[in-house]
């Protein structure tokens, strides 16, 4: 997922089709929202009047073991009951455009949860009167959404609001966390006969468990460290290989790492729905994931290929590395590319707004593979021309002077009996020929 939900692993040659052809989240943690926990009211004020909303902290419960505290970044979409959630990169949401990122990850440093002694944090705020933690989460909500989404947005009790005025005036840009755990890049390719990679493990966790292929005892495939002993455990920083067999027929093999650790405090977490966004506020030693894949053929193309969300653009990269000593020509919303020998080169397919994707690439020698998902880069309030009603489901509660009562929590997306209903899916056209697609050439980077 990182610039990946960002990055789903599909390497490969031949008509061999990964089998999760999307471009969630191979990284990181994987979560189901539970709903919204600890919170308090807020008032939205617009010109078509002002509306009552929930504020506060949701949890999620982590596959593999473990839970989060998020916030959520986006006040006009609603949380869909179970959703599915994978940790991303920034670029990979409506954080990647908004300038004020960073303050978003000042005010979760510097607010509850993490810091927890409501006195302390009362007192450091100038908040007259007890604080909760109802108020501590309602008030870096509000905080939180002035920033995320530009909205007027107030606290309805006075020390939630003391604390989100505070929050907003004093938060500083603050850059992004790193990823519990990458695998990078997440895809490598060449030749039977040869180390392929290396693949470099990232993580904050103190040990990492690798599993080898689940083919490896017939494949002969071997993971390998930089010293060429075989690897069964890594550390930040570790480089791994994938050792290849002379008479090995061609194929692809993947890698999983594990480990336990603590998500990043500012790290987002997006759904594979329509689902708002959420930005992690809080993580107890949680499972967390990556993938990398290795794709060798003995003769024609062995490009390595993935895809991540780029949301500063409004598309989805498709990023080639071409391993070959010859060119590789592949064909994309119906252009065609051609990538050089140790080259790596980026094609970003633009997508509509919160519209599903599905689109395959074209190669030489059979080469095929699809990419899908879904884009959401933008909060409703940033999307031009768009009525924040137009979903089905409950409304946010208009304000009545003196009443506590119309609180809806579908308004910010807990879950509830009635949660939101997305409209019909549109599938999405991938618009070709007139040179909507953008490409540039860079470096290869970051895989996730």
């Amino acid at each position: 997922m990182s610039g990946l939900i960002a990055a789903g692993v599909l390497a490969g040659t031949g008509t061999a089709v990964a089998d999760d052809g999307t471009t969630r989240g191979e990284s990181g943690a994987a979560a189901t929202v539970e709903g919204l926990k600890t919170y308090g009211e807020a008032v939205i004020r617009g010109a078509a009047g002002d509306q009552q909303v929930s504020a506060g902290l949701f949890e999620m419960s982590v596959e593999g073991g473990g839970m989060l505290q998020t916030y959520c970044v986006d006040i006009h979409t609603p949380t869909q009951t179970d959703a599915e959630y994978h940790e991303s990169d920034w670029s990979g949401t409506s954080l990647g455009a908004n300038e004020d990122a960073g303050r978003i990850h000042w005010i979760l440093r510097n607010s509850y949860p993490q810091v927890n002694d409501l006195a302390a944090l009362a007192d450091r705020a100038g908040v007259r009167g007890e604080l909760t933690e109802q108020d501590a989460a309602a008030g870096t909500q509000v905080a939180i959404w002035r920033y995320s989404d530009d909205v007027d947005v107030d606290a309805v009790d006075p020390q939630a609001e003391q604390l989100a005025d505070y929050l907003e005036k004093n938060a500083r840009d603050r850059a992004e966390p790193q990823a519990s755990l990458t695998l990078d890049p997440p895809a490598v390719s060449g030749r039977p006969g040869e180390l392929l990679g290396p693949v470099t493990v990232r993580t904050d966790a103190r040990s990492v468990t690798m599993s080898p292929p689940v083919d490896a005892a017939t494949s002969g495939v071997r993971m390998l460290d930089s010293d060429g002993l075989p690897v069964i455990s890594a550390v930040d920083g570790t480089e791994v290989f994938f050792e290849i067999p002379e008479d090995a027929p061609e194929g692809t093999v993947q890698v999983t790492a594990q480990a336990s650790t603590t998500v990043p405090v500012g790290r987002a977490f997006a759904a594979e729905s329509r689902s708002q966004t959420q930005i992690l506020a809080g993580s107890s030693t949680s499972t967390v994931s990556a993938t990398a894949s290795a794709t060798w053929a003995e003769q024609g193309a062995i490009p390595a290929m993935t895809a991540r969300k780029n949301c500063a653009e409004g598309g989805v990269d498709v990023i080639t590395t071409n391993q070959d000593d010859e060119p590789f020509t592949f064909e994309l919303a119906e252009r065609e590319y051609t990538v050089k020998p140790g080259e790596t080169r980026t094609v970003t397919v633009p997508v509509a707004e919160d519209r599903t994707y599905d689109f395959t690439v074209l190669g030489a020698d059979g080469f095929e593979k699809r990419f899908t998902g879904m884009l959401d880069c933008r909060t409703k309030a940033a999307e031009t021309g768009v009525d924040v009603h137009t979903l089905s489901g409950p409304s946010p509660a208009p304000v009545v002077a003196g009443s506590t009562n119309g609180v809806n929590l579908a308004a910010t997306g807990a879950s509830s009996a009635a949660p939101w209903i997305v409209g019909t899916a549109i599938t999405l056209v991938v618009l070709g020929g007139a040179a909507l697609v953008v490409t540039r050439q860079r470096e290869a980077g970051r895989g996730n």
